[in-house]
């Protein structure tokens, strides 16, 4: 979904003077590269206040109940201010700060509803960036610590109050469903990249659902998850190179920690990132990985158990592989879910991942080897 065609300038200004008065909105302009939302950076003139916004146009073919995402933000951001009031010892000498939901201007809520879109706006974590691609092994131990802080924050937030808002989000044996049911429609193609993709989906069923099997069985247990805690959704202080909280928190839900835990690994150790066109280059960094299991495990062994670090593995081989068949299935279904800018664009995506995922199979051992010596360092 892309910003307004038409008169986009005047629908961005309407918006943002219903969470803001007018006259104080210095400008609007578009802010990150999500595939999902349009976000935008809304700057204020009066610096007795706060100087900056976010301001979201929530993607309601993907959110189709977005009055629960809303919910799930309320319910996140006061149990986290909650927890932070009560200053931590993990925190000690470090900042950390949580999005919150703004109130509209005459306080009636925390979203509108204009010309059939949803618009909500959100606090803009200041003197902070983020990146694509992981620069080194500090910035990677930040990425690691700053998930781990974000799990320690809401572990023991109840999952019975927060909605389920993307059903069966990143459960692989139904991505894999919903795969065979948009193959079995499209037509046949010839194209050769195209046809090693699905080759490659086909040569990997079994064991998609290991994940869901454990869980099943009792030996992992769903949580409170932030659901997509890849690189540039954690904010990074400009100063001192620190984590200081995670942003796009409209996937947090009721999941698995190894959907969190995979996912920041798969786009933490591509150093080419997610767009890269030189597939052949594409290797999974197990030095980075061993940097971002050390930050997270710093925090996160308060609260994983063995069941956890026995499934750790898993969870690095499953979420590359699983993200390329959501790709992929974009890509055959006419690139509904993820924006795209060019022609094979998800095709080109899903290779990326399927790339990553054989260089994580090419380091099984040694995968296997890292987590069982993290494992006993606890």
């Amino acid at each position: 979904m892309s910003a307004p065609a038409s008169g986009s300038a005047s629908i961005l200004q309407t918006i943002a003077g219903l969470f803001h008065p007018p006259e104080q909105i210095a400008g609007i302009q578009q802010l990150g590269s999500g595939n999902v939302n349009d976000t935008f950076l809304v700057t204020l003139a009066d610096s007795a206040t706060r100087q900056a916004f976010v301001m979201q146009r929530l993607n309601t073919e993907v959110f189709e109940q977005p009055e629960l995402v809303m919910r799930n933000l309320l319910r996140l951001g006061d149990h986290v201010e909650q927890k932070l009031a009560a200053q931590p010892p993990e925190l000690t000498g470090r900042r950390w700060e949580v999005p919150k939901v703004l109130p509209t201007l005459d306080d009636d809520g925390h979203w509108v509803e204009h010309q059939g879109e949803f618009w909500r706006s959100i606090s803009y974590i200041g003197a902070a960036t983020t990146s694509d691609v992981i620069e080194n092994a500090t910035q990677a131990r930040e990425l690691g610590y700053g998930l781990g802080m974000f799990h320690h924050l809401i572990s023991d937030l109840p999952t019975k109050e927060l909605a389920d808002t993307l059903e069966n989000f990143h459960v692989t044996p139904a991505y894999l469903a919903e795969f065979d049911a948009v193959l079995a429609n499209a037509t046949p193609g010839t194209d050769d990249h195209l046809n090693a993709a699905v080759d490659f989906v086909n040569a990997r069923r079994e064991g998609l659902d290991v994940l869901e099997k454990a869980c099943e069985l009792g030996a992992l247990h769903r949580r409170p998850i932030h659901g997509d805690p890849k690189i540039n959704n954690v904010m990074i202080d400009e100063d001192s190179g620190q984590a200081v909280g995670l942003i796009d928190l409209d996937t947090v839900k009721p999941g698995l920690v190894h959907y969190d835990i995979g996912d920041c690994l798969r786009s933490g150790c591509n150093r080419l990132g997610e767009e890269t066109l030189t597939l052949d280059q594409v290797s999974f960094d197990l030095q980075l990985c061993r940097a971002i299991l050390e930050g997270y495990l710093s925090i996160g062994r308060s609260f994983l158990t063995s069941e956890d670090f026995h499934y750790l593995p898993d969870c690095i081989r499953l979420i590359p592989l699983e993200l390329g068949l959501r790709f992929l299935t974009d890509h055959l279904n006419g690139d509904r879910y993820f924006r795209t800018e060019r022609a094979n664009q998800n095709l080109d995506r899903a290779r990326v991942q399927f790339a990553l995922t054989e260089s994580i199979e090419a380091q099984w051992p040694a995968i296997q080897t890292l987590v069982s010596e993290l494992s006993r360092q606890r």
